[in-house]
């Protein structure tokens, strides 16, 4: 899990309405429910029937960036929302989205969810041609291609022309005053679905957004496909003949809401199965399960079933710290995971624990539980994580983009098992995350090395502190 200020963060979650009265409070409502896909910052951009723009954006949480006092600024029955971590171009007010271009040919807003791997290369190139870059953000490019368009030519074309200069994983919101174009990449690595809501559409970064609304699955956005939605319905174009389906598997081992639905597969059936081949792969004699909240407790359901042992949950996750800053002393640090979670001494008293988590990224954090469990009276805790190593930078939107970030890229097994205090430490194989995914394509970039896609100079950037 990782989750205190050290683990895994990735870049955003978008949401977008068409067609439906009140689109700012629905939106409002989404990027509610997408909230653990980024809690830097937020925005709503919406288009009022005067075909005029009208946004609010801020740093914090949604519930701190909005207020029944300027939602009621925003007009309109169309409208994109997005949530932020900061990781490509880093943070502050500047890069939280959706960002508003205005242009001679119709303002357009835009909402980003993933990373531009050759972004360094088309931001010389715009540069050269004379844009100005208003944010550090590397959604930003897409804009500016756009902006570069020719008087007269049909906006589609240019998208069409803009994407094919993208290299990367990503979902893309651009709205216009009468339409909104849904793009997702090649190869598939970032999820994006699409909705019906009372005669409108809605289309989000995950379904479990439908779910708050009411909303209908309708379908997902093919890898290489631009969906048009406007007052005709749904148009679907291919700007790119080279499809496939490698979406990333950290979106089904962590990132993703239990109850949202990823290319057909249910989150938190896929998290329960893999409790299921973890057992079978790596079993121990143990007295207790216990998963690590909130993302590994479906995994440790799986491993009880398959085991026989009982779950139990001999760890509580605190719901309302809200987000913690950096403390300044060892001591401090200790006493913020302490408020975070807490272990439940009468469970794990001695007894053998099984800890189930869905990743390990710097090993610090789970030291820290390990050690709360044992001083807690645990007598052993053996460690199965619901992933493989991982032992390789992302480049897709999420922020390892070093290696000197990941702990099992530097250290062995038992290396690292040592270094975390546990008794024993397995990890799940990279078959066994196929077979729960139903999947014959997935990215699994950051446990085996192997990149969907070109990377340009991500790698050399990954490498720079590379002391091993």
């Amino acid at each position: 899990m990782e989750d205190f200020d050290l683990g895994l963060h990735e870049e955003c979650g978008v949401f977008g309405v068409f067609g439906v009265s009140d689109a700012m409070q629905l939106t409002y409502y989404a990027l509610h429910a997408l909230q653990h896909r980024g809690q830097e910052g937020a925005g709503i951009v919406t288009v009022d029937e005067n075909c005029e723009f009208h946004r609010i954006k801020g740093l914090g949480l949604v519930t701190e960036v909005f207020n029944e006092r300027n939602l009621a600024t925003l007009p309109g029955n169309m409208a994109i929302g997005h949530v932020r971590y900061a990781t490509a171009g880093g943070g502050g007010i500047e890069n939280v989205q959706p960002f508003l271009f205005h242009h001679h040919n119709g303002d357009f807003a835009l909402a980003h969810n993933g990373n531009i791997v050759n972004s360094n290369e088309l931001k010389r190139f715009l540069e050269d041609q004379g844009s100005i870059f208003q944010s550090t953000s590397d959604s930003e490019i897409l804009a500016h291609l756009i902006k570069k368009e020719r008087l007269g030519e049909q906006r589609i074309k240019v998208i069409i022309e803009a994407l094919n200069k993208l290299e990367g994983g990503f979902a893309f919101l651009i709205m216009t005053e009468n339409r909104i174009y849904c793009c997702r990449d090649k190869y598939g690595l970032r999820p994006l679905s699409i909705g019906t809501l009372n005669g409108g559409y809605v289309v989000a970064s995950e379904t479990c957004a439908f779910e708050v609304l009411g909303a209908k699955f309708v379908r997902d956005v093919e890898p290489g496909e631009i969906v048009v939605i406007d007052a005709d319905g749904l148009h679907s174009y291919d700007y790119s003949k080279f499809k496939h389906h490698n979406m990333c598997a950290m979106e089904y081992i962590y990132f993703s809401r239990p109850d949202s639905d990823i290319e057909g597969v249910n989150v938190h059936t896929f998290r329960k199965e893999t409790g299921k081949l973890m057992y079978e792969e790596s079993p121990v004699e143990a007295d207790v399960v216990v998963g690590v909240p909130d993302s590994s407790l479906s995994a440790a359901s799986g491993y009880s079933e398959a085991s026989g042992i009982p779950y139990e949950m001999g760890l509580v996750k605190n719901k309302y710290i809200g987000r913690t800053f950096i403390q300044p002393s060892q001591e401090l640090r200790e006493q913020g995971v302490r408020m975070k979670l807490s272990p439940v001494t009468s469970i794990v008293k001695d007894k053998r624990v099984v800890l189930i988590d869905d990743s390990i990224v710097r090993g610090t954090t789970s030291k820290r539980i390990i050690k709360m469990i044992k001083d807690a009276g645990a007598t052993e805790v053996h460690v199965r994580i619901a992933s493989p190593q991982m032992k390789n930078p992302c480049f897709y939107g999420v922020d390892t983009s070093t290696y000197e970030e990941l702990i099992c890229a530097r250290h062995t097994k038992d290396e690292v098992r040592d270094i975390i205090g546990a008794d024993s430490l397995e990890f799940l194989s990279t078959e066994a995350l196929y077979k729960a995914a139903k999947r014959s394509e997935m990215c699994c970039a950051c446990f085996t090395g192997h990149y969907p896609t070109q990377l340009y100079t991500s790698i050399e950037e990954a490498n720079k502190d590379k002391k091993f």
